[in-house]
């Protein structure tokens, strides 16, 4: 099936996946073994595609776990269960905290803290980022207008949400409704979300950056890192994925050549620079040597609640008035 096959003057090809159940041990009847084939094709799927896979019992009950998280997350929206965490980004000329990035975390009330790996593609499959990303929109907005003016907050924007439709109206609104200016608002929008549908993506971008809104490319270097995102897109900033970052400190030179080669090309376009994921002294040396824009990670702090990043900001403004008066 896989054999390219023409239709009219184009070439066409068809990726196949497989799932498979064998009766009787698989299931005594035809709904049974349907249902069962259905789950090992979901594995196939989700294996990468172009694959076969058989079924095992153990799928069954990764679904029923699927499907019970599925369903605490339609309710986590409702009942109020997540939560943003802030995320300082801190300029290196400057040493001043500029921005904020806005983390989602959800407290389920029977299973605890939920990472966001294990919830967040749930949600993407579901389409359930899509109003989780406007409440994310909303409480990011509204708390960022209650920080010094010259802090921004950075929100991630889901490639999902990015090809739905509806993304500048849901901006417009987040920001009419808090009060907050265009200008100090930052999304993020990883590579693999410009992947399909380009047309559509540089339209939205494009109005989203003509309303001041910033926008930044997350995690550079780690998908297919074509430049002509940074040439066709309206990007302000280049996010250095915390992959590089990590290996700075233990003399890994093809990492310093990737961040050394980022940030002169960031410079070249006019645009700033933002490493994730600094932890340590040495790394915060480098990345401050290679002329990076902005640092953000735990070194200089963990993701924290609202309530805590507004007093850690309210005292950086104390210290910073007192130093110029």
């Amino acid at each position: 099936m896989a054999e390219p096959f023409a239709l009219g003057e184009h070439h066409a090809v068809v990726a196949t996946s497989i799932g498979i159940a064998v009766a009787p041990g698989d299931g005594g009847t035809a709904d049974e073994l349907l249902k069962n084939a259905d789950l090992a094709l979901y594995r196939a799927k989700s294996d990468g595609r172009g694959q076969s896979r058989f079924f095992e019992p153990e799928m069954d009950q990764r679904m029923q776990a699927r499907l019970l998280l599925e369903r605490y997350l339609r309710d986590a929206l409702v009942e109020g269960q997540f939560q943003l965490f802030y995320q300082p980004l801190v300029n290196l000329e400057s040493d001043q905290v500029v921005a904020c990035e806005a983390l989602l975390r959800w407290d389920h009330p029977v299973r605890g803290s939920v990472p966001p790996a294990e919830f967040v593609p749930l949600a993407e499959d579901t389409g359930l980022i899509v109003p989780i990303s406007e409440w994310i929109l909303r409480q990011a907005c509204e708390e960022a207008a209650r920080w010094p003016e010259r802090i921004k907050v950075a929100v991630n924007i889901s490639p999902v949400h990015l090809h739905a439709g509806g993304l500048v109206q849901t901006v417009v609104t987040a920001l009419a409704a808090a009060g907050l200016p265009a200008s100090r608002l930052e999304l993020e929008i990883t590579e693999t979300a410009l992947l399909q549908n380009s047309k559509e993506a540089l339209s939205t971008l494009t109005r989203l950056h003509d309303l001041g809104v910033r926008l930044a490319l997350d995690d550079f270097g780690t998908a297919y890192s074509s430049l002509s995102y940074l040439r066709r897109y309206p990007f302000d900033k280049i996010k250095i994925d915390r992959s590089f970052i990590a290996d700075l400190g233990s003399g890994n030179h093809d990492s310093l050549a990737i961040v050394r080669s980022l940030t002169r090309l960031g410079a070249s376009l006019g645009m700033a620079t933002t490493a994730e994921g600094v932890e340590t002294e040495e790394q915060l040396a480098v990345v401050r040597a290679e002329g990076v824009t902005e640092m953000q990670g735990y070194h200089f702090s963990p993701p924290r609640p609202a309530a805590e990043i507004r007093a850690l900001l309210e005292q950086a403004e104390r210290e910073r008035s007192a130093s110029a008066a």
